[in-house]
């Protein structure tokens, strides 16, 4: 097993068994009636994070520079062949994403080129139950036949002939780029990919695991495709940078690395110098070869302005063959084992650390919850044995008098939750303004407002211009909804206050919502999108099918901002006055009880003694199921180092 697969199968066990301690945990929060609303709205955004965590990997590289090999060689060497097309010259012709879903069958689903004429991201189409779905074609995909998946991926590749004209207007070709000369062939056509996406849903372990492969086209079909430069690309975990170490770094792999690659991923970015074998000079010695392969790396960082250990010299094409023929001597020379291992060091453990994080705090938010309930109905019960204590040796009278205090204790309370439901509808009004400040509708409607004023735009520098006065508006509607939610805070924050003086609540002060996140999205958007028309640097008039296509790109990008925010203040909402709403609930209960107990007690249906040892009893249990909520948690928090420590 490689180092790749072993630590993609600690991970999964790792969340299946935090899947599996949650469980028992919401059971057991169920039992004790200490399971509300909230707390089923955290437990299904842990399952949420755990059962829908993909891992992106994006291979990025010109073209000839065994990407394609490189894939073929990591993941798919099982086989016994080449899975990925890979051949001398141009392969990877569109985006292409390798991942499983086992919600739908194997097959390889292609967006055909023609759709790039709409006004719609690839994004877009992707979408459930979107009427672009009917635009895919999809072409059924054999696990167990390796031959009928060799023939299957080879629709992949797939080209199509057509007329300038026709290119242009795809956005694919200009007579005044430099290299359009030479896409023209002798019969006047120009040969395009015929599709624009694909996608492969395959069962291979790592895939079932989460691991999603991005294989990218070239420079070019990069510059024209804005999927790839402001949605595929930004979102990747890991981005493999391929060279040809017989070639070094070329001006246009120096364009792909400073425009798409280098600017936005310097930290997530492997280099890898690939082909080395053809370095392995049979009239050099071990070490001249060495010497000659590390002058190479140290070029290609310094070219690149990144450290040496971040280029790994490897044989994509001697490592597969070596996976195939099992020859260990050659797998070992041809580096591939020390790569995957990086990958695997870097995607993995730096993943899981932020699946962990984002676990850690729902679950201590749950707990947080549940133990609230737990000291409120503890608070309530040492109240009641105070008093019932203080009741032995006492006469009727005194119980008379005690009821009484009660009585009117549980009328005061009542008279807090009427001030607290008038307080409840303004809480409501506030939220409503909120939620219509990010209306969906008013953000799609500024973007079309937008989309047709950029229509008229000559160059690149007016849509820069017109970019940065719809980002300065979005980002308005973000800081005015920003405002809404600080008062709104600041409202909550005082009846929090007033509850835990009047009635002795212990509620900690609640959290309030913070947009900086969601702004900052919409400037790494823009940036992206400043560097995108930056890198395709053209006449808008000319090629607007760029303009629009990227566009399009943007505006989904912005949406699923707008959608995230929508949804991350709707929880909020729901959740600021969760646990004052429990509290108040609790109290109001226990009130009664108090009542119900000495009234018992007054009317001599009930002895004193029994109704304390009842409480006594209550109180034990309460005490220990604080216990049990810390030991449920704290196994469900233990961090996956700590989990495979116990488990060897």
């Amino acid at each position: 097993m490689t180092s790749l697969a072993h630590q993609f199968e600690q991970y999964g066990a790792w969340r299946t068994g935090v899947l599996q301690s949650l469980a028992e945990f919401q059971s057991w929060l169920q039992q004790y009636d200490l399971y509300d609303a909230t707390a089923d709205d955290r437990v299904q955004r842990i399952q949420n994070v755990l059962k829908s965590d993909r891992l992106k990997v994006a291979f990025i590289a010109e073209f000839s520079r065994g990407k394609s090999e490189l894939i073929n060689a990591i993941f798919f060497a099982d086989y016994g062949r080449r899975i990925l097309p890979s051949s001398a010259g141009r392969t990877t012709m569109c985006p292409t994403e390798l991942r499983y879903d086992e919600a739908e069958a194997p097959s390889i689903r292609l967006l055909p080129i023609e759709t790039r004429l709409q006004e719609a991201s690839t994004a877009d189409f992707m979408e459930p139950g979107a009427a672009g779905g009917s635009h895919w074609t999809t072409v059924p995909l054999d696990p167990s036949s390796p031959e009928g998946m060799l023939a299957a991926f080879q629709h992949v590749v797939e080209t199509t002939r057509v007329t300038p004209a026709v290119a242009e207007s795809l956005g694919l070709y200009h007579e005044n780029d430099p290299d359009a000369a030479w896409s023209v062939d002798a019969d006047g056509m120009v040969e395009i990919s015929r599709w624009r996406h694909a996608v492969i849903n395959f069962p291979h372990p790592l895939l079932r695991q989460g691991l999603v492969i991005l294989d990218t086209p070239g420079l070019n079909a990069i510059g024209t495709e804005p999927e790839l430069t402001l949605r595929l690309i930004p979102d990747a975990h890991v981005v493999v940078f391929v060279l040809a170490a017989d070639a070094g770094v070329t001006k246009s792999d120096l364009e792909l690395w400073r425009s798409h690659v280098g600017a936005g991923h310097r930290r997530g970015c492997l280099a890898v110098l690939n082909k080395i074998d053809g370095l392995w000079d049979p009239l050099k010695s071990s070490p001249e070869i060495a010497m000659e392969i590390s002058r190479q790396v140290r070029t290609t960082a310094q070219v690149l302005g990144i450290e040496e250990r971040r280029v790994y010299p490897v044989s994509a094409q001697k490592g597969l063959v070596a996976k195939v023929t099992h020859d260990e001597p050659l797998l070992a020379r041809s580096n591939l084992a020390q790569f995957e291992h990086v990958l695997s060091d870097q995607l993995i453990p730096q993943r899981r650390d932020i699946v962990s994080d984002q676990v850690q705090r729902l679950v201590h938010d749950v707990s947080r919850g549940a133990q609230q309930l737990l000291q409120s109905r503890r608070r309530d019960i040492v109240e009641q044995l105070f008093e019932l204590r203080g009741l032995r040796g006492k006469n009727h009278a005194m119980v008379k008098h005690m009821l009484l205090r009660v009585q009117g204790e549980k009328e005061e309370f009542e008279q807090s939750i009427t001030k607290f439901q008038a307080l409840r509808l303004v809480f409501g009004r506030h939220s409503a303004d909120i939620i219509k400040a990010l209306q969906l509708r008013d953000v799609r409607r500024t973007m079309r407002d937008a989309r047709e004023q950029m229509k008229e735009r000559f160059f690149s520098r007016g849509l820069r211009e017109d970019m940065e006065a719809l980002f300065d508006q979005l980002t308005g509607l973000i800081k005015e909804a920003d405002q809404k939610i600080a008062g709104l805070h600041q409202l909550v924050d005082s009846m929090y206050r007033r509850f835990n003086a009047e009635h002795g609540f212990t509620l900690p002060a609640p959290i309030q919502f913070v947009t900086s996140r969601y702004a900052m999205d919409l400037q790494e958007t823009l940036q992206l999108v400043n560097n995108h028309f930056g890198a395709v640097n053209m006449l808008t008039r000319s090629r607007p099918q760029l303009v629009q296509n990227a566009f399009a790109t943007m505006a989904s990008r912005v949406l699923d901002n707008f959608r995230d925010l929508n949804r991350d203040i709707e929880i909020w909402l729901k959740s600021v006055m969760t646990p004052l709403e429990a509290q108040v609930r609790e109290h109001q209960k226990q009130l009664r009880r108090r009542v119900d107990s000495i009234e018992r007690i007054h009317e001599a249906t009930d002895t004193l003694e029994s109704r304390i040892s009842q409480l006594e009893e209550v109180l034990n249990g309460l005490d220990e199921r604080s216990g049990r909520i810390e030991a449920f948690a704290k196994a469900i928090l233990e961090t996956p180092a700590e989990a495979g420590a116990r488990a060897a």
